[in-house]
């Protein structure tokens, strides 16, 4: 652990608050610290960096920790198990103060952003158990944005997201934080608010503003995120065939990846049998599906000839790789149980109202 200052003298009262920010060490920590260090209003009163780098070997982690930041910012090393595993210990490591407060490390608070979060903790009850910020995702001006930015950008509408989303301590110790199965910053933000929601808390949206920009990415970023079906597997076994719906979800494109998936197992089953004419119809299902699925990809996007054969090429591996993920997740998850009322956690305590004595004249 390495700590720029001591952390002493944490105030206790309801609107105090601590930020915890999971990082990899990309260089966009350094502008999230001074974005958040330039925002007006009251200032966190400890700031928790979780270095989750697989292969630091010890090497100091890449920051640059503003001046006014620095007497209150602690650096811990997490475990490498991904965003759950470090926000579990980021936000155990804050001490008792009453709110947590998620960043990413690739976010820009807005230059309010301390005025709008202490307005949010102000209007909170003691049922409330988080706060959303509301996620802006600059966009091109010039130019249709392509697939990867209309999939940042759908960040914006995303429900709980803990991209900037305040958390009562309180709540998480009585749902006992992230469920650190998911490996991957996908679904254990929804996972957490229903278990939140479960318990009998209240999950409401605040009104300061963050900035999420589109981070650079490869061509086959959207073959690796297929990764996620796996996960939505796991959603299903703990919270239900209709978490969709109560997550406010999108459900994509599983059912007919599936269905691309299979008509292409069986044009190659069909050659290695010898049913040349069968092959033929499975094949000419599979092209048709995987081209419709290209197509819709590209139509919104710029049509740039670097966009159109990243769009062909992985609309080709995108359902294969989905298919698989999610037989992977459904063998994976297969011993998993649904969420109980017993393990949902424990309810908010409404405060004690003060005891009046009559006193007698």
């Amino acid at each position: 652990m390495t700590a720029y200052g001591d952390g002493e003298g944490t105030s206790e009262d309801d609107a105090s608050y601590a930020v915890v920010i999971p990082t990899l060490g990309r260089p966009s920590l350094s502008a999230c610290l001074r974005a958040l260090a330039d925002a007006g209003g009251p200032r966190p009163v400890r700031v928790v960096l979780v270095d989750d780098r697989p292969q630091a070997g010890g090497a100091p982690l890449p920051v640059d920790v503003p001046m006014s930041l620095r007497s209150v910012t602690t650096i811990v090393r997490g475990r490498a198990r991904g965003p759950a595993a470090a926000r579990n210990t980021g936000w155990r490591a804050a001490g008792r103060v009453p709110w947590i407060v998620f960043l990413d490390d690739d976010v820009v608070p807005g230059p309010t952003w301390g005025d709008d979060l202490a307005l949010d903790l102000a209007g909170a009850t003691y049922r409330t158990a988080g706060i959303t910020a509301r996620i802006r995702v600059p966009l091109p001006k010039d130019r249709r944005p392509t697939d990867w930015e209309r999939n940042t950008a759908g960040l914006a509408t995303a429900r709980w997201i803990t991209a900037d989303m305040a958390y009562r301590r309180e709540a998480l110790e009585a749902v006992g934080g992230f469920d650190e199965r998911f490996r991957r910053a996908f679904r254990e933000d929804a996972d957490l608010a229903l278990r939140v929601l479960a318990a009998g808390w209240t999950l409401t949206a605040g009104a300061r503003t963050t900035t999420h920009p589109v981070r650079p990415a490869d061509r086959w970023i959207s073959v690796r995120l297929q990764a996620g079906n796996a996960d939505d597997v796991l959603m299903t076994r703990r919270h239900g065939r209709d978490w969709w719906s109560r997550a406010d979800a999108p459900r994509g494109r599983r059912s007919r990846h599936l269905a691309v998936t299979g008509a292409a197992v069986a044009a190659v089953s069909c050659v290695l049998a010898g049913r040349h004419r069968a092959a033929l119809a499975w094949g000419a299902a599979w092209l048709a599906g995987t081209a419709e699925f290209a197509l819709a990809r590209i139509g919104p996007g710029p049509r740039t000839r670097d966009e159109v054969i990243t769009m062909t090429l992985t609309s080709v591996l995108i359902p294969p790789a989905a298919t698989w993920h999610w037989l992977r997740g459904q063998v994976q998850h297969r011993a998993t149980l649904p969420l109980s009322p017993y393990e949902a956690g424990e309810p908010p305590r409404a405060p004690r109202e003060p005891v009046q004595e009559r006193v007698r004249p």
